[in-house]
């Protein structure tokens, strides 16, 4: 049974239509949380790619870790409303690895800023 493509594009329309009918208030909220969620989650890569361009090789800028924390606590949050098991068990592990990665980034800051500082304090000596 073929319909064309009008066909096809009502039909989206009016399942769409009947599924923002039957949402509730709350319900639409965490709709838009969840968007916002994998939105962010999917900004780490546009930025990563980006920062890559810019520098003609692959590279990880720290900003790929804050949205990659953000979005996968925001895309969690969701899923523990939802109680969507699949979506908790997907990002729960991620978020500990950002959150790690963003440590380690931390750690490796001081440990330059420390270099720096004796650096200059050398400098002051001499």
């Amino acid at each position: 049974m073929n319909h064309g493509f009008g066909y096809f594009f009502w039909h989206i329309l009016e399942v769409t239509q009947n599924y923002f009918n039957a949402m509730s208030g709350p319900d639409f909220t965490w709709l838009l949380v969840g968007i916002l969620g994998q939105l962010l989650f999917m900004m780490r890569f546009v930025v990563q790619w980006i920062h890559s361009e810019r520098h003609q090789k692959s590279l990880i800028p720290n900003s790929f870790w804050y949205f990659s924390l953000l979005g996968s606590v925001i895309v969690l949050a969701y899923g523990l409303h939802k109680t969507e098991l699949v979506i908790i068990v997907g990002q729960f592990p991620g978020t500990l690895i950002y959150i790690r990665n963003l440590m380690l980034i931390k750690k490796e800051n001081a440990k330059k800023s420390k270099k720096e500082f004796k650096g200059i304090r050398k400098k002051d000596k001499i």
